[in-house]
């Protein structure tokens, strides 16, 4: 049983590469035969994923100008205002490979938070077209991105599985028939445990992921979260680890940590971790935090499957409906607006600290049954199965 992971944008973003290398785990783990392939547009950053049968550059290509394939494209635009023919040749690097697969895995968890994606949209069509079982795989969407074209292209699904329950009731109000609730499978994911770095210290180091992204939404969020470091620098005894978790170019955490560091390295309390680390590797760091403070949903993924207390910086839909299944409220996540306020992240700080026994105590209560939500999916995509035989 051949299955396609496409929509995955490359691991230097350590949260994609969780979820692959994790769901890559899980499917192998439940479903005999398995094969598990990757289209990824950045297929040179997933070499690291050892379990996966193939990687594949499913990288999107554009149609240089003036050849056949742009002048046919340009016709039927013009023509009857047709997008397809174009969107398929550009996308033909993942298309390619459906005819040897048997489920196609859509898996950028948050993909439809972004706009229209109207490349997807078409290669979810021919899928449909060959005959091939279609998963939208562990996804969060937000209310305000469902649009006619989108609501058209998620019934096209034969599973959509809805990694926390917020998506999971708005996607069900949306008359959506075809949705089922798990958890992100990164909650299941292993750790690999490095030496400590220097300046560490065990059992009292704090970890703080700050990202571009939620900066650049929120100018004034890197002043507060500055007067937040000064904040746990002034009140307790901690050490803080600055922790990246995406590398990107134009969006890397690590040169908006690496300003802070420089800041405050003199301190002796802050201290960086390298920008080369795998998921695996960050989590096993994560996972010997005292407390952790982040805003990439999976490096608090990370922190929350190793039962540390943790704070979200800047939610979306995915990390307002993930503490809620934990907590069963959206229990120390701010929003962007919130981000600005550096008294708000000091007092959500404070609290954190002062609660971190009775948060231990409703994660271990809660995480075994999230990591069972997780292997929900691959229960779901094995009766998907049945019916592909």
């Amino acid at each position: 049983m051949n299955f396609l992971m496409f929509a995955h944008g490359g691991s230097l973003n350590r949260g994609c590469e969780a979820i692959v290398r994790s769901s890559t785990n899980i499917i192998k783990e439940k479903i005999s035969g398995a094969k598990v392939y990757l289209a990824s547009s950045k297929p040179e950053t997933d070499q690291i994923i050892t379990k996966l049968d193939g990687i594949y550059d499913g990288a999107s290509c554009p149609i240089r100008i003036y050849s056949y394939n742009w002048l046919i494209s340009s016709l039927k635009v013009k023509v009857s205002n047709d997008e397809s023919f174009a969107l398929r040749k550009m996308e033909n690097n993942i298309i390619k490979h459906i005819k040897n697969s048997d489920i196609c895995l859509s898996i950028g968890g948050d993909n439809y938070c972004y706009g229209e994606q109207l490349g997807l949209f078409e290669i979810d069509k021919t899928i449909k077209a060959q005959g091939k079982k279609l998963v939208l795989w562990g996804c969060s969407i937000g209310k305000e991105d469902v649009t006619q074209r989108t609501l058209k292209d998620l019934k096209l699904f034969d599973l959509i599985l809805a990694r926390e329950t917020l998506t999971y009731s708005m996607l069900l109000e949306k008359g959506l028939a075809n949705v089922k609730l798990c958890a992100d499978p990164a909650f299941t994911m292993e750790k690999e445990e490095l030496p400590l770095p220097s300046g560490w210290k065990e059992n009292n180091t704090v970890g703080l992921n700050f990202s571009p992204l939620v900066w650049k939404r929120n100018q004034n969020s890197q002043v507060a979260v500055k007067e937040l470091i000064k904040h746990i620098l002034k009140t307790t005894d901690f050490t803080i680890a600055l922790t990246p978790h995406v590398i990107l170019e134009g969006n890397n955490d690590y040169e908006v940590l690496y300003k802070y560091y420089e800041e405050f390295k003199d301190t002796q309390r802050v201290i960086i971790l390298p920008d080369n680390l795998n998921a695996i590797q960050y989590k096993g760091y994560i996972a010997r935090m005292k407390f952790f403070i982040g805003a990439r949903t999976h490096a608090t993924i990370a922190a929350y499957s190793s039962y540390v207390p943790t704070m979200v910086l800047g939610y979306s839909v995915k990390s307002k409906g993930i503490s809620k299944d934990i907590f069963g409220e959206e229990k120390f996540v701010l929003n962007l607006e919130e981000l600005s306020d550096s008294q708000k992240l000091k007092t959500t700080f404070d609290k954190l600290v002062a609660e971190e026994n009775e948060i231990i105590t409703s994660l271990q209560h809660s995480i075994p049954q999230i990591k069972r939500m997780s292997y929900k999916a691959v229960e779901y995509l094995d009766e998907l199965l049945t019916v592909v035989h």
